[in-house]
């Protein structure tokens, strides 16, 4: 469990190739097909053999996924792990989707989240919660680098190539994902297609470079905004008595900021970022890996 980008999935694949387990996605937009980009879906080659379920298997334009539905979806993904002997792990940063696939009674009609209706401590499986905390000031510098190279990687045309396929009626549930809403007001005004696209037709006017920007901006911002709740939401679960181990990754994300920013300009300059790569292994695996090694095996142990 953890706050978007907090490290979740590094964590799981690491757990994953260490304890003969399979990954059960419990991110609310991941479940959808599309977008591979925009909702940081973990590609392939990175999965290290490791089997993932309900990563992309539905089709959105079906309409939206229920807490009932992801229960159900879950809860027999779970068993088909456990049938194979394996050790289900379930990762994502979606609460209420965790909190509806484990409680023992789970009342579709109340929101535990929003302080109306007291969280049940009562599980209908013996978990193991692991929280990926990251400071939030920390978090969110890393959140908006992310989202630049995740613009470096092709997300704005994954966006162009969405807006040109889609109804401008649709209600898929993808529209959701943050880096689609925001980027509304630009593919409006300069639709795929039109040859107004980034990169297209010359050098973009200023009009058309600040709504971009803007739109870049606010989708920093949301994500932030996302994160912040996400790490309420925790708080929530374990203020009412939730066994949460934290791992604090804090340290380790300035390490990473470190990496990526430095310069490779020169022979010098790229020794010193391996040198800080290798830094960045080191506390990693010192500040996050270490403990959650050791909580797991524990948990299994007894």
């Amino acid at each position: 469990m953890g706050a978007t980008g907090c490290g979740k999935t590094k964590v799981s694949i690491d757990l994953a190739t260490r304890f003969h387990s399979e990954i059960i996605n419990s991110d609310k937009i991941q479940v959808y097909k599309g977008l591979d980009i925009i909702t940081n879906k973990i590609p392939i080659q990175d999965r290290l053999g490791v089997p993932h379920h309900l990563l992309g298997e539905f089709d959105p334009e079906d309409g939206e996924l229920t807490l009932s539905e992801f229960r159900l979806a879950g809860g027999l993904a779970i068993s088909g792990i456990v049938s194979r002997q394996r050790l289900p792990i379930v990762v994502g940063g979606s609460n209420s989707f965790v909190h509806a696939l484990v409680v023992d009674r789970f009342n579709p009609e109340l929101n535990v989240f929003d302080g109306s209706s007291p969280v049940s401590t009562q599980l209908r499986y013996n978990c193991c919660f692991l929280w990926v905390d990251v400071s939030l000031p920390v978090l969110c510098d890393y959140l908006c680098m992310r989202v630049d190279e995740m613009l470096d990687s092709g997300m704005f045309d994954e966006l162009s190539e969405y807006y040109g396929s889609i109804d401008s009626a649709s209600q898929t549930v993808l529209r959701k994902a943050i880096g689609v809403p925001e980027f509304d007001r630009y593919f409006k005004k300069y639709p795929p297609g039109s040859g107004c696209g980034r990169g297209i037709g010359g050098e973009w006017d200023q009009v058309r470079r600040g709504i971009y920007e803007e739109c870049v901006r606010e989708i920093k911002e949301n994500t932030c905004q996302l994160a912040k709740r996400q790490i309420g939401k925790i708080l929530r679960l374990k203020g009412a008595g939730w066994d949460l181990q934290r791992v604090d990754a804090t340290e380790s994300f300035r390490e990473v900021m470190m990496v990526r920013t430095s310069d490779e300009d020169d022979h010098k300059k790229n020794t010193k970022k391996r040198k800080k790569n290798k830094r960045w292994v080191e506390v990693w695996g010192r500040d996050v890996m270490e403990p959650s090694m050791k909580i797991v095996k524990r948990f299994l142990d007894e």
